[in-house]
């Protein structure tokens, strides 16, 4: 017997064909599109997104060697992805990335609205998530409100297109709505974003013990499964990537080297005191995940590579590995994002700099500086996470580097593991679906029988003093930054000149 993994990640989705002892048999990706249609905002054609995943299904199923038996489905989170009592999109999915709601974000942050929220849900608030994305619509698109029956995530979305069912796992509702200590809908959360309105909209809400759900004959026939199969709904990608990494016991961590980069670590108590950060529920039994996503992430390191005219990340790569160890005295503040940064610390008008340009400073150090001000987020979210793991399981592209993994190890002072798979998300959406169909007993004993590690990089200790010292020169400079941060959101005044 056969199983499939779907990981429908930002920009890229995955399908991978697992064999009954946990082989990868056979992959398929395929890119999707994030459009931009005005400064801020961040969208994907919805229906495009499950095109995009239906024919990397059928791919799939055609290259196993028998037909498939179970469907697990892992994807992006947050966002806004609306339907109508027809199943059908009301508009473009609005993603997590999205930066059109800041002006509520920083109401509810002047007003308190956002610490009292943090205290129940357990999560900063950000642009992206659904309550903002909802707030928005409602006073610029009051139409599309009226017209949509469900508020649904990514991984919402897809669930419906297999199984005909609206639902949303507990993970992808722990933020902004869900009191994450009952795991229950809150009416205090709703009140204070005044989105009572928007109850209406919420889908049957998915725990740990309701993940199954089978396979549609609509979806059978797009995608060449087989009809009435079980459609595993697994936590959203984070939370799988962790479960995938082996992280499924408190201590644990991992960071996703992805569009964002998520530094992740698995605790069994949830903690409300420092509003930074979010915690979901990990989709393990008794556990949660503490997680740092950034907005500075992947992105970051494209820009990179445009701007230096490159071909690839891995040439970025290549090219800061050449760089002098202090890159020439260039440090980079890599909020790059236009909806600002929100881990470990939130703040929409984030912006980046580059600092401590000289004619003495190569291409090379560029590079390098480009990269470590992009690493130093990873060790200024680990800082933050609870207590200190004595492991950092790295997943994503980035792990192909072994420059930078030595970079990320060095930085933070931790040995970095690299798990074996090649879609860590998806072999995490593929233990869920073991553990729900009862095949294997636990997410430990399914941990220990499946994932596997390929490669560990212990820090060099010296390396690791010295960036601890560049570290707080790093936050000194984003302190410096902060003034300027606003700068460009104030109306120049109007000028007159001697011809006017």
């Amino acid at each position: 017997m056969t199983a499939i993994a779907i990981d429908a990640g930002t920009t890229t989705i995955k399908v991978v064909g697992y064999g009954d002892d946990g082989r990868e048999l056979t992959l398929s990706r395929c890119p999707t599109q994030v459009t931009r249609p005005r400064p801020g905002w961040a969208e994907q054609d919805m229906d495009e997104v499950w095109a995009a995943v239906a024919a990397c299904v059928a791919e799939v199923v055609a290259a196993l060697p028998a037909a498939p038996d179970m469907v697990a489905l892992t994807a992006q989170g947050d966002g806004a992805w609306l339907v109508d009592d027809r199943a059908r999109p009301t508009g473009p999915a609005v993603l997590w990335n999205d930066g059109r709601a800041t002006a509520h974000i920083e109401r509810w942050e002047r007003t308190g609205v956002a610490r009292e929220a943090f205290g129940i849900c357990g999560s900063r608030l950000s642009t992206g998530m659904p309550h903002a994305v909802l707030a928005w619509l409602r006073e610029n698109d009051p139409d599309r409100v009226a017209r949509s029956t469900h508020l649904l995530t990514c991984g919402g979305w897809l669930h419906l297109k297999l199984t005909g069912e609206p639902a949303v796992d507990e993970s992808d509702a722990s933020a902004p709505f869900l009191d994450i200590r009952q795991r229950a809908w809150s009416d205090r959360l709703f009140g204070l974003y005044d989105l009572e309105w928007a109850r209406r909209l919420l889908p049957e809400l998915r725990d740990d013990d309701h993940r199954i759900t089978p396979l549609s004959t609509a979806a059978a026939t797009e995608t060449g499964l087989p009809a009435g199969i079980p459609v595993v709904m697994a936590p959203y990608d984070i939370c799988a990537t962790a479960i995938g990494a082996g992280a499924v016991t408190s201590g644990q961590a991992c960071c996703i080297l992805g569009t964002t980069l998520a530094t992740e670590v698995v605790t069994d108590t949830v903690v409300t005191d420092e509003p930074v950060g979010i915690t979901v529920t990990l989709g393990v039994p008794g556990r949660y995940l503490r997680a740092f996503p950034t907005m500075s992430g992947g992105d970051v390191l494209d820009w990179a590579t445009r701007m230096l005219g490159l071909a690839s990340a891995a040439d970025l790569m290549s090219l800061a590995a050449r760089g002098r160890d202090d890159a020439a005295g260039i440090r980079f503040v890599p909020y790059l994002s236009p909806a600002g940064e929100r881990a470990p610390f939130f703040d929409p008008t984030a912006r980046g700099s580059l600092s401590g340009l000289s004619l003495e400073a190569s291409r090379e150090d560029l590079a390098r500086a480009l990269v470590e001000g992009v690493t130093m987020t990873i060790r200024d979210c680990l800082t933050a996470a609870p207590g200190a793991p004595d492991r950092l399981a790295l997943c994503g592209g980035g792990t192909r580097s072994d420059f930078w993994m030595r970079l990320i190890a060095d930085m933070t002072g931790v040995p970095v593991t690299i798990p074996a798979d090649t879609e860590v998300g998806a072999r995490g959406a593929w233990l869920t679906g073991l553990v729900a169909t009862g095949r294997e007993p636990g997410f430990r004993a399914a941990a220990d029988r499946y994932v596997e590690v390929a490669a560990t990089y212990d820090p060099d200790r010296a390396k690791s003093e010295e960036f601890s010292d560049r570290y707080a020169h790093f936050l000194r400079l984003r302190e410096l930054n902060r003034p300027a941060w606003t700068l460009d959101r104030t109306p120049a005044a109007p000028t007159t000149g001697a011809g006017a």
